[in-house]
């Protein structure tokens, strides 16, 4: 059992609910936002959407994860109670270059965005374990890189991972049969001390629209209910850190049922990010109508959404024992 150094044990607690589970809000988006808000969103836009999502879903959250570019006015705007994570990599990936490779802000360091109020350090990977070996060893080096930067600055290191796989919808039948492996082989990965990996943010290991015998499938089965269940349950063999669950866009009743299923397996996951499954059907309403409406819409169906992802949280499991606290 490994310890926690005093300001990494600080950051975990300080984006935890009292009972140590991480019941954090996502809002870190830039590139989808923007994209997703319409090519007349200007800069403003982007700060006060983040602004009003800061301000009513962290009055139920632990936390929230934001980004250093537009999300600082919003971090200033949330719950006192709730913690920061703040985003360390650039949106997106150049799609010109092969392997999805990550890329850190500019002008940030951990230094800084700890400087600027963050209690956890957040970036997002995009791993295939089937990638080219060299493209993987970037990768490897790259997370080894940061792991150190947050040890010498003492704080919490949350490694978000996005599995995928070359020439492979990552919404079709045949991706969601290979997904379990894909999540197993980067937990075993970045599990490895060598990363100084805190938390790791994962994606479910099943696709829920696949899943037999649940509200959100499909019509195409992947895996019988018994079958995801199991799935669950391997996947957090994969690694003896914590680990919580990211929301990937999908519905709120989705997550929300993903959820259920996750404690139906027994699975002792510690929390989740949620983003998009909270606000997102927001967004139309904030482009449409502005930002009034949309805080209208939050206080009434966001805090509807994020209440039914805590409802979900009950059967997750507080990650004190994992480090000994």
């Amino acid at each position: 059992m490994s310890k926690l150094t005093p300001g990494k044990l600080k950051g975990l607690k300080a984006v935890s609910n009292e009972r140590g589970v991480i019941a954090a809000a996502a809002m870190d988006q830039r590139g989808s936002l923007k994209k997703a808000l319409g090519a007349k969103a200007t800069e403003k836009d982007l700060i006060d959407f983040k602004i009003a999502v800061s301000e009513v879903l962290t009055r139920y959250a632990s936390a929230i994860l934001l980004d250093p570019e537009w999300g600082l006015p919003a971090a200033e705007a949330r719950n006192s109670h709730s913690g920061l994570l703040l985003a360390y990599e650039k949106t997106g990936y150049d799609k010109q270059t092969p392997g999805r490779l990550p890329d850190l802000l500019d002008v940030w360091s951990v230094r800084r965005l700890k400087q600027a109020g963050a209690d956890c350090i957040k970036i997002l990977l995009y791993y295939s374990p089937s990638d080219p070996t060299d493209i993987n060893e970037l990768k490897h080096a790259w997370t080894e890189r940061i792991g150190d930067e947050c040890l010498a600055n003492d704080i919490p290191f949350f490694l978000e991972l996005i599995g995928y796989e070359e020439g492979l919808d990552e919404k079709s039948a045949a991706f969601a049969k290979k997904k379990p492996e894909i999540v197993m082989a980067y937990m075993r990965e970045f599990t490895k001390p060598k990363y100084n990996v805190d938390v790791l943010k994962l994606e479910v290991p099943i696709n829920m629209k696949f899943v037999e015998d649940t509200k959100s499938f499909k019509g195409e089965k992947a895996y019988t209910r018994t079958e995801a269940m199991e799935w669950f349950r391997k996947s957090a063999q994969a690694t003896e850190k914590p680990f919580i669950y990211l929301s990937a866009g999908v519905s709120n009743a989705e997550f929300s049922e993903t959820l259920e299923l996750a404690g139906e397996s027994g699975v002792k996951y510690n929390g989740v990010l949620c983003g998009r499954a909270t606000w997102a059907d927001g967004v139309p309403i904030f482009a449409e109508k502005g930002l009034a409406a949309f805080r209208e819409w939050l206080e009434a169906e966001g805090v509807k959404n994020i209440q039914n992802v805590n409802d979900g949280l009950k059967t997750a499991s507080p990650w004190y024992p994992i480090y000994g606290v």
